[in-house]
């Protein structure tokens, strides 16, 4: 319930999630965007509640080859409390015929008759249409309102949208004589078929007809729907009759009544699509499943969702097992709608519209919008307020179902680990959502499915689904809030004693969803006595740790422990809850040879921390290959995440997150092996400043040969998408440590289009080879891809260019390469360079201590030149202010940073706020970087020493 398309919310969470192994495509499977409970223009929008709709009698004539749609509708109303006035939501893009409009009383014995109206009022800024009357309406008394309309039938998908899409002609067949002409003669130009659909969730109905287009309101609709005679209507439910229209070129189709439903969940599609043809099989199971399922498609894409019906049924099957109540539906449409330019499906009550490539694979998406036909149009949450915990239900369900089919091979199983480390990263930052603040509601989202998913585990799988059917229990065609589900949970778990009666499911999950932030637990044993104090803590990655009233922050917690003397990852019994408690003790633990492992497969979402001792012991355990494969793959990949994130905060010691990483040798799982990458890369942005880089570029090296080497040797043809992503991975981070075999595979292939007759007309070198050349190859290399952007032809691919310029600035580790191109852009102002693409380079070079480096003893040497030349470009001055001072790490780079503010203080100007900003945050950098550099260094220097390094496969 309530999605909004995507923009720069996609972009920032692909960056976001792009560190951790993750693709923005492999994401959207887990995920969409749910933005509409934070937009402000739905609430300002509310209507009043004296007037109640009890019913739409609705007639719609969309128009396909003149964009425009006409109707009526006639809305039955009950009024609750007197009032001069009746409130509809209309969208300004909608022309209401005011001299058409009437008011009947209805149902009485003044049944019939008009009441006056005084004026029809548009209201400025909101999506209002007023009525207002010279006497108030009485209460307790029906009337209708009947109103007239026309509107834009647009491209998007708001309201009413239209397409089309082309297919080739069906060939008929020929006899002899035809079919003795040429080949060619046989070729037909492709048909073009044009459709109108609606999308209109979350508040979209206003767009098409004025009504109350709040989810709360939820009344039987009669709808009429015109249509060509080549064309066919899909709508909510069934179709009654058809109706001629006496122009011999359209018919009306009557459909059955609607059951009390939502506006948002209203939906059509005119189409010339055709039913994909069910096996004889299908048929016969068809007689006796309800609903109906019926799939659509174009005729040249049927034979790609051929399996879509069977899926469908599967997942459906699986959800009423679950629901333990079928879905009160006579019929259910699953469209392939090509060209639909939606991220998420239109999922209208009885009617499901995907674009055509997600219906390709899997179950997740299916599952996902036959949940939303319970949750979401059967049973609809009250407020868009609410429709979080109806997201998140729906999001765990839908994969809990994928799993339950065919073990979730969709998600490679990175179901939950992408959106819980996603989680992680968000709430640990000082600031949460301060990029978009419209990614609280998709984080809160989120973390309400993890929420569930570790009730699931702690409550029990039984429990929590019979909690789930109790809450949808004589709620059909009503609305929730968000509160009944907790609730229901709890009566469930107190019945089945799974909770004491004095815990509420409502306590554990307030204390989880009204914070953006998560806890970090600590475990220290006190192997003497076999116990262990637990407390715990708001978790922060990002320094300083001046979060304010932090202390204050307690969370419900569940305690699962796993121990070495009885290693059972299936029993998830909680041993104790720390009930919004600093500190709680853990007796009879195993001796102090053996290890225990809290919060095992991340039932909880939240980082554990142990004591030296236990860590060690982990570690050494994971080292032995007869006994890593006893702990489970994702209690591996969570030790080591926990073991580098909790490092990288301050509160564990690199060593012994380093020593977490020696069983990586043996390790071949991917899900295990994606943390490493991302903590490669952050421990190695932070470091590369200082002599400790070079030593850990050595063990990155000696980490990852074996892995890309073995997994290169085994390359076949038809292999697991993950074993090309692990090997993708580790070769990039190969390339950038200066692993020849890759340097001079990416110089062939970049010396092929160096030696072209005309290198400008297009590159043909892949994207994976450009940053291997700029970074460690020649200077007359990186030049030719200067070249190529100042000639960079106006008929090519724009972006094509904007890669080439990011990877001429963020790739090269030497400063000459940098300085070069900083003269041509900002010195030179060559005209070939926008401010866009200055402001792109400069924050290009805050990727690594060779660019911002160079870019500050850039700015320092030119200060004057530099100063002259954005005079009247402060968004640019203050740019290069950022990426030039707020990188540095070390005192050293204070010292530099701290002379240049002295040396020009007061004319800094708009960046003056930016430079002070970047001293306060260099200093607290330096404290980490003197605190955990040396042991990172004598770590690596007995690692690089035991191990024999030898470098003669690498640069650098």
């Amino acid at each position: 319930m309530g999605r909004h398309p995507l923009s720069l919310v996609m972009v920032v969470l692909a960056i976001m999630l792009l560190p951790y192994g993750y693709t923005w495509k492999e994401y959207r499977i887990r995920r969409s965007i749910d933005l509409s409970a934070a937009n402000p223009l739905i609430s300002d929008t509310k209507l009043p509640t004296d007037l109640v709709p009890s019913g739409y009698s609705l007639h719609l004539h969309p128009v396909l080859d003149r964009s425009i749609f006409s109707g009526r509708v006639n809305i039955t109303l009950l009024c609750a409390k007197a009032t001069n006035q009746i409130n509809l939501h209309a969208h300004h893009d909608l022309t209401v015929d005011e001299l058409e409009l009437e008011v009947v009383r209805i149902g009485d014995a003044e049944g019939g008759a008009k009441v006056p109206i005084r004026r029809v009022d548009r209201v400025p800024k909101k999506p209002l249409l007023v009525i207002y009357f010279h006497d108030s309406l009485t209460a307790g008394a029906a009337y209708e309102v009947r109103l007239r309309f026309v509107g834009n039938i647009w491209e998007n998908v708001e309201g009413i949208f239209e397409g089309k899409y082309k297919q080739q002609q069906q060939q008929q067949s020929t006899g002899p004589s035809e079919a003795a002409g040429t080949e060619s003669e046989g070729v037909t130009e492709p048909e073009e078929h044009s459709f109108i659909g609606t999308y209109f969730r979350p508040h979209h109905a206003r767009r098409v007809f004025p009504c109350f287009d709040e989810p709360s309101y939820k009344v039987p609709f009669n709808v009429s729907i015109v249509r060509p005679r080549t064309h066919h209507v899909l709508f909510n439910t069934a179709l009654e009759r058809t109706v001629e229209t006496g122009d011999g070129k359209h018919v009306i189709d009557v459909f059955k009544q609607t059951a009390p439903m939502s506006t948002f969940t209203f939906g059509f599609l005119v189409s010339d699509l055709q039913q994909v043809t069910p096996s004889l099989s299908d048929e016969k199971e068809d007689e006796r499943l309800k609903p109906t399922i019926r799939v659509w498609a174009r005729r040249d894409f049927q034979k790609n969702v051929a399996d879509v019906q069977q899926r469908v049924k599967l997942a459906l099957r699986k959800l009423q097992e679950y629901w333990g109540v079928p879905l009160p539906l006579e019929k259910l449409d699953v469209v392939a709608l090509p060209g639909f330019s939606y991220v998420k499906p239109a999922d209208n009550w009885g009617l499901i519209v995907f674009k055509e490539s997600e219906l390709m694979r899997g179950y997740y998406n299916l599952a996902q919008e036959l949940v939303y036909q319970w949750l979401g149009s059967w049973i609809t949450p009250h407020w868009w307020s609410d429709a979080h915990v109806n997201k998140a239900i729906a999001g765990f369900l839908s994969a809990d179902t994928a799993i339950k089919i065919d073990g979730g091979d969709e998600f490679e199983g990175k179901y939950p680990m992408t959106i819980l480390y996603s989680i992680y990263y968000e709430f640990s930052k000082r600031y949460p959502h301060s990029r978009i603040t419209a990614m609280k509601q998709e984080t809160t989202c989120s973390k309400t499915e993890l929420v569930l998913r570790m009730l699931n585990y702690t409550l029990g799988e039984a429990t929590f689904r019979r909690g789930l059917q109790r809450f949808i229990q004589h709620r059909e065609y009503k609305t929730f809030y968000g509160e009944d589900v907790w609730e229901a949970l709890t009566k469930q778990a107190h019945l089945d004693q799974r909770l004491c009666e004095s815990v509420t499911v409502n306590d554990v999950v307030n204390s989880w969803i009204t914070k953006d932030r998560i806890p970090m637990v600590r475990v220290v044993r006190s192997y003497a006595n076999r116990t262990a104090t637990v407390t715990q803590r708001l978790y922060l990655r990002e320094r300083p740790h001046d979060v304010p009233e932090q202390d204050k922050m307690l969370w419900w917690i569940p305690l699962v422990v796993v121990r070495q003397d009885r290693l059972n990852f299936g029993n998830v019994s909680t041993i104790r809850w720390m009930k919004q408690v600093r500190e709680v003790t853990l007796d009879e633990l195993p001796g102090p040879d053996e290890f225990i492992i809290v919060n095992p497969e991340e039932i909880g979402p939240f980082p554990v921390n142990y004591d030296e001792r236990n860590w060690n012991l982990l570690a050494t355990f994971l080292q032995k290959e007869e006994s890593r494969t006893m702990i489970p793959v994702y209690t591996r990949a969570k030790l080591l995440h926990d073991a580098w994130n909790l490092a990288y905060a301050g509160d564990l010691s690199f060593g012994t997150a380093f020593n977490m990483t020696l069983f990586m040798k043996y390790e071949r799982n991917h899900l295990v092996w994606n943390p490493v990458f991302t903590l490669i890369d952050h421990i190695g942005r932070h470091i590369d400043m200082s002599a400790v880089h070079k030593k850990f570029e050595m063990y990155v090296r000696t980490l990852l040969t074996p892995l890309y080497e073995e997994l290169v040797g085994n390359q076949q043809e038809s292999e697991e998408m993950w074993k090309a992503n692990l090997r993708s991975l580790a070769k990039n981070f190969l390339c950038r440590a200066g692993y020849k075999p890759c340097i001079e595979e990416a110089q062939r292939a970049f010396k092929k289009w160096m030696d072209s007759p005309d290198p400008d007309a297009g590159n043909p070198v892949a994207n994976q080879f450009i940053c291997p050349v700029f970074k460690w190859g020649t200077r007359e290399e990186w030049e030719f891809g200067l070249q190529r952007v100042i000639n960079f032809p106006e008929s090519r691919v724009k972006s094509e260019r904007t890669y080439l310029l990011k990877t001429l600035a963020g790739c090269p580790s030497q400063p000459f390469k940098i300085d070069r191109l900083l003269n041509i852009m900002v010195l030179e102002d060559n005209g070939n360079f926008t401010d866009n693409d200055i402001s792109l380079i400069f924050k290009m070079l805050s990727g690594g201590s060779s660019g911002y480096s160079t870019l500050f003893n850039f700015l320092k040497n030119n200060w004057d030149a530099i100063k002259l030349r954005f005079k009247d470009r402060e968004s640019l001055w203050d740019n290069m202010i950022n990426s030039a001072t707020g990188l540095f790490t070390t005192q050293e780079g204070y010292d530099m940073v701290s002379q240049l503010y002295v040396q020009h203080q007061g004319e800094f100007g708009t960046a003056e706020h930016i430079i002070e900003k970047s001293l306060k945050n260099i200093k607290e950098e330096t404290k980490w970087s003197d605190e955990n550099l040396p042991v990172i260094e004598q770590w690596l220097d007995h690692f690089l020493a035991s191990n024999g390094v030898a470098d003669q496969k690498f640069l650098g």
